[in-house]
């Protein structure tokens, strides 16, 4: 008698449910998301044993915002939620984290001298990166989206009409 699981049957459902497919955690976006999440964490529990604790806030936040993004874009809610602007959401997370990571890191790093503030101090700088090649993907990613949506702007209209007009004379 065959093994049902080698027979190609799915297996049952459970924990496995809940994670993500295989498909988005091999593409970029799904990389970059765990890459957040990942660093935001760690940065998190730096911070929480370290002497700069008040800057504990912003990872756990960042860690918080780049998790539901994951799964929002692994279960494809983006897909299901049309009135949220996907893109432009994740933009200015990647920018405003970058920027709020950039300068928290020069402060436990160079206001603090516990060790907990130097690595956090240090996955700051690499998450800083990280959400800096995330921006630059996603603003790609935007300006490609927004030159699609171009064709409806009065300029495409008006250069259509000129080469309607150049074509009549």
């Amino acid at each position: 008698m065959e093994d049902p699981e080698s027979a190609g049957a799915a297996p049952p459902p459970g924990l496995s449910s809940l994670l993500p497919p295989r498909e988005f955690l091999r593409s970029r976006k799904g990389q970059l998301l765990l890459a957040e999440s990942v660093l935001s964490f760690i940065i998190f529990i730096c911070y929480i044993a370290s002497l700069a604790a008040s800057f504990m806030m912003a990872p756990l936040l960042e860690f918080l915002l780049a998790l539901f993004l994951f799964f929002a874009y692994a279960s494809k809610l983006n897909e299901k939620f049309k009135g949220v602007h996907w893109p432009l959401a994740d933009f200015l997370r990647c920018v405003t984290a970058a920027i709020i990571y950039f300068a928290i890191s020069i402060a436990a790093v160079s206001k603090y001298s516990d060790g907990a503030s130097k690595a956090a101090g240090v996955f700051g700088f690499a998450a800083t990166i990280v959400f800096a090649v995330d921006f630059y993907i996603t603003f790609n990613d935007l300006v490609t989206f927004l030159k699609q949506g171009s064709s409806d702007s009065p300029e495409g209209r008006r250069t259509e009409d000129e080469d309607s007009d150049s074509d009549s004379d």
